[in-house]
């Protein structure tokens, strides 16, 4: 049994555009922003999605953000290939090749076309705003 005294709470991702970012999560998959605040003179919006928060920042005075790689599939795999956080995935419940299709003619790119995943599920990637890599697997 894992450890009962955590409990996840969120992915925090530094955004070129993050008012641009949270509204993707809400067109595309269907998201809800909780608040929009300001934290240490930056944008900061909380977005709910599928139990989980994505917390959405600008950039705070000082950073200089790096350019992240694209996520690219290898022969039996997909990587970033950089160290590091490379994607996060959620469940679909539902015709996720229907979803595809939906998000594909929103115009999102799925650098990683459904393919079968080692247990046999269906899955794909989802390219989001911020370089952010999203797996989705139906379940």
């Amino acid at each position: 049994m894992s450890n009962p005294a955590f409990k996840f709470d969120h992915v925090h991702i530094i955004s070129e555009n993050p008012h641009a970012s949270a509204e993707w999560y809400v067109e595309m998959f269907g998201a809800t922003i909780a608040a929009d605040t300001i934290a240490r003179g930056a944008p900061q919006i909380f977005v709910e999605l599928g139990g989980m928060t994505i917390l959405i920042r600008g950039r705070r005075l000082g950073e200089d953000p790096a350019a992240p790689q694209p996520i690219r599939p290898y022969t039996d795999f997909s990587s970033h290939n950089a160290w590091g956080t490379d994607h996060f995935g959620f469940m679909y419940r539902g015709d996720l090749t229907a979803l595809c299709d939906r998000l594909r003619a929103k115009g999102v790119r799925l650098p990683v076309e459904l393919k079968r995943g080692v247990n046999g599920s269906l899955l794909c990637y989802v390219a989001a705003p911020d370089g952010v890599s999203i797996e989705l697997m139906e379940c």
